[in-house]
């Protein structure tokens, strides 16, 4: 990323703009371009050394570095820092598409919905669909809402300007102005966590039902089904009603709050975990007519919080949680002991977050409180024995890159080497562990010291919570934080 003092440019009326030449006015009458240097050169060789305005190009040079200066070197997040008046600028030539959305009040989770406007879409501009909860003031609780959004007209970055002649028809099309449209759902709490399941369709005529679960500040578990207001974005003149806003089940028996919260990617009618502050797990689960039930046996092991909580993408009965106590352990729901069947220290500090690879099953990434975030191999990790001790395994990679906590982290839908990281140093990370270096190679990457060759891309984003990959648009991805989302 570029980084300029902030009022490094000048109000000068005089200034020439994108090579433009001072136009006299016209007067009322048709203008004509002046060559102002007609009669003035004598060879094209004179005009090539003296430059466009008639001067040399080092001293145009010179002029334009002192207009405005821009220091074009590498900036790291968490090892350089701005210096006063100075402010960052993202580097248009790196993104084919970024947008950024503010919101009234921030928002620490959403997640994104499928769609049926079709898998691997490449075309723009795109249109995406999203759910996420807010955080008000704590003075404004009743302000906090579910949002449910339509982002259209996601237009690819113009940044072709110079060959814009060959390209304008292509770019007419896919140029637009970005469009929100939400529907919005009254809640009286803060949302820590959301997710969003969606039921197969009962008919082919039929859109699949979308619901949200929701971990709230005030240790309930909201379920809501936002069927209606995602078909209303697409049905001019559609209205809801007050009774399609409210919850379809309510659980309350956390007795703390809680962040960690998963539906079941193999259970189409829908299966729920959430884990809370005091350490305790419980599964919900749909059954016939759409009533929710709660098993009161609590899933304990944990010594600390249940940070984050994930199923296994292959194994209906599995799932693997995160915790302050600085382990991972994995369960089976089949267990009458509600004991984990595997726990791992990967930490000395909070593990906050964790991803199981949906390509390579037995990938497991995880972050951590002290900015390491690291990928484990599960087919290293023993089950818990009380006659014999296995060694502690180790990751099969490891990065300590961020200097904050980890606050969020995702494999790729379809890449099982590419890896998405929110951390608390402002920065919303990409990876590949495919990369590596050769022995000749330097230890360094584009002369930036400490910076790791599989480190993709940087992207700055103040005080990001949480990063989703788009599952049906390859390579967009979204994050939000205080600012609002990107």
């Amino acid at each position: 990323m570029a980084k300029r003092p902030a009022d490094s440019l000048g109000n000068d009326a005089d200034a020439l703009k994108d090579g433009e030449r001072p136009m006299k006015p016209s007067n009322g009458e048709e203008g004509n371009f002046e060559d102002e240097f007609e009669d003035e050169y004598e060879s094209e060789d004179e005009i090539f050394e003296a430059g466009v305005d008639g001067r040399p190009d080092e001293e145009r040079e010179e002029e334009g570095r002192d207009a405005m200066d821009v220091d074009q070197q590498t900036f790291i997040p968490g090892r350089n820092q701005l210096e006063k008046g100075q402010t960052l600028s993202p580097d248009a030539s790196a993104y084919d598409m970024l947008h950024t959305l503010s919101t009234t009040w921030p928002c620490l989770s959403f997640d994104i919905i499928r769609d049926a406007l079709g898998d691997n879409r490449k075309h723009y501009p795109a249109t995406m669909y999203a759910a996420a909860g807010t955080q008000a003031e704590s003075k404004k609780a009743n302000d906090n809402e579910l949002m449910v959004m339509k982002m259209s007209g996601l237009s690819r970055m113009d940044r072709d300007r110079m060959e814009e002649d060959s390209d304008e028809d292509d770019d007419e099309d896919e140029s637009a102005e970005p469009i929100l449209e939400t529907k919005s759902i009254p809640m009286s709490s803060t949302t820590n966590r959301i997710r969003v399941h969606q039921c197969p369709p009962t008919s082919s005529s039929k859109p699949p039902t979308t619901l949200t679960a929701t971990m709230t500040e005030d240790a309930s578990v909201l379920i809501h089904d936002i069927t209606p207001h995602l078909a209303s974005f697409d049905t001019p003149g559609t209205s809801l009603t007050p009774n399609q806003s409210k919850s379809i089940s309510t659980l309350r028996m956390h007795r703390t709050e809680g962040y960690a919260l998963d539906w079941s990617p193999l259970i189409p009618q829908g299966k729920l975990l959430t884990g809370d502050n005091d350490g305790k797990i419980f599964l919900t689960t749909c059954g016939e007519g759409g009533k929710f039930t709660t098993d009161t046996r609590p899933f304990t092991g944990h010594q600390s919080s249940v940070e984050d909580i994930q199923w296994s993408p292959t194994e209906a009965t599995v799932f693997a949680t995160a915790s302050s106590d600085g382990t991972v352990k994995v369960w089976d729901v089949r267990s009458k002991s509600r004991k984990p069947q595997i726990s791992v220290a990967v930490s000395d500090t909070d593990v906050n977050v964790l991803s199981w690879s949906h390509q390579t099953a037995h990938l497991l990434a995880t972050g951590a409180d002290d900015g390491q975030w690291a990928v484990w191999d599960l087919r290293q990790w023993k089950p818990l024995s009380a006659a014999t001790a296995a060694p502690a395994p180790t990751p099969v990679a490891s990065f300590n890159f961020h200097k904050e906590q980890i606050t969020s982290v995702e494999w790729h839908p379809t890449d099982d080497s590419i890896v998405a990281i929110a951390a608390g140093d402002n920065t919303l990370t990409l990876w590949d562990l495919a990369v590596e270096l050769d022995d000749e190679e330097s230890k360094d990457t584009a002369d930036a010291k400490d910076v790791p060759p599989q480190l993709l891309f940087v992207h700055y984003m103040e005080m990001v919570k949480e990063c989703h990959w788009h599952p049906q648009i390859p390579g967009l991805v979204m994050g939000t934080g205080n600012g609002g989302f990107g």
